[in-house]
């Protein structure tokens, strides 16, 4: 499910999870409802 949800959203699942992760880590735990995937967008590099 955890992977299986951004490939519905055509996301990138290992991209969407390590932005995912990083934004936790970087204590923004409280906007974690923009890194759903179906509002992903994938950052730039």
């Amino acid at each position: 499910m955890l992977i299986e949800t951004p490939k519905l959203n055509d996301a990138d699942p290992p991209a969407w999870l390590t932005d995912v992760l990083a934004c936790i880590a970087k204590n923004r735990v409280n906007r974690i409802d923009e890194r759903l995937p179906r509002c992903y967008a994938e950052p730039s590099a």
